[in-house]
């Protein structure tokens, strides 16, 4: 296991530096920030963009660039923000605690949802009920995050002023960013749970089970439903990635400050600094969830740990 786990550690590490690569050039494509920081203000020469550009370490070539990012990172400086100098990651530990909490409350809440309704799906194969569910998460798979975002906000905050449409001021202003996650979560995990679950209802284990006569509750979630988590465990570790994106437009949608909304001020504003910092944690944070999510396996199913 201490071999696997490093050589999991060591790809994880080759990830974080390939996608960091990509969005520090990608992001230098957009322009030059040093006319967003002048923007407003007196009339500057062209001398004094350059002396800004030196300041800011823009003269050099982008592979230095890059090199001192992560030299940077290495010792725990994710560099300042361009506008204010505000440290990096004193603007990642502000944003950061935010994000998680959308993000895990939408994956427990995303379970609670899917998990019973691909169960029952399962069992009742074929009937109206099982019916339901696969429309239901059809449509949920037709519309996009900020679509459904947009109806709750319409419908929740504006028609019955039952929730905030915005901001982090109560923990009703969690209901809805989570909802939202929850629900595009639910209709691809409840697919998932129904098609393993149909797989392993006809297996043998669980027609011996059923043949000593335990009850029906007790085959399907302490027997059957272990075999289900290992496939639905493998799509979340995806999964995490597509829901770190989409918490990026829900957070923006419902005024949320986390990373999506930092990620977006620091594009719209061309803030380097800022924009690296939140990609490479975002990146760290994916890659480790899948590693967690690779050692879970061994614990669930022990003939994959000793494989």
């Amino acid at each position: 296991m201490p071999a696997y786990i490093a050589k999991r550690l060591l790809q994880a590490l080759f990830v974080v530096i390939v996608v960091t690569l990509l969005v520090s050039y990608a992001i230098r494509l957009s322009g030059d920030p040093t006319a967003m920081l002048v923007s407003g203000g007196a009339a500057v020469t062209e001398q004094d963009l350059q002396n800004i550009r030196v300041g800011l370490g823009l003269d050099q070539p982008f592979h230095m660039q890059y090199l001192n990012f992560i030299s940077g990172v290495i010792k725990g400086d994710f560099g300042k923000s361009f506008f204010g100098g505000t440290p990096v990651w004193s603007l990642i530990a502000q944003a950061l605690p935010a994000t998680l909490l959308l993000s895990f409350l939408s994956l427990i809440l995303s379970f609670v949802i899917s998990i019973p309704l691909g169960i029952h799906a399962a069992v009742k194969s074929g009937s109206w009920a099982d019916q339901i569910v696969r429309i239901l998460s059809l449509v949920g798979l037709s519309f996009p995050n900020f679509w459904l975002a947009i109806m709750l906000v319409l419908i929740f905050s504006i028609k019955l002023e039952w929730l905030p449409s915005s901001g982090f001021l109560a923990y009703s202003g969690l209901i809805l960013p989570c909802l939202t996650l929850a629900l595009i979560l639910s209709a691809v995990n409840v697919r998932i749970v129904r098609s393993a679950m149909l797989e392993t209802l006809s297996a043998q284990f669980i027609l011996v089970s059923r043949a000593k006569g335990l009850k029906d509750r007790v085959v399907l979630y302490k027997h059957a439903l272990r075999n289900c988590l290992i496939p639905l465990l493998t799509f979340v570790g995806l999964q995490f990635g597509d829901l770190l994106g989409g918490v990026v437009i829900v957070e923006r949608v419902f005024n949320w400050p986390g990373m999506g909304s930092l990620a977006f001020d620091a594009i719209s504003s061309r803030d380097y600094p800022v924009l690296q910092g939140t990609i490479t944690v975002l990146a760290l944070l994916i890659v480790l969830t899948n590693l967690v999510i690779d050692i879970a396996y061994g614990i669930i199913d022990p003939r994959i740990g000793r494989k």
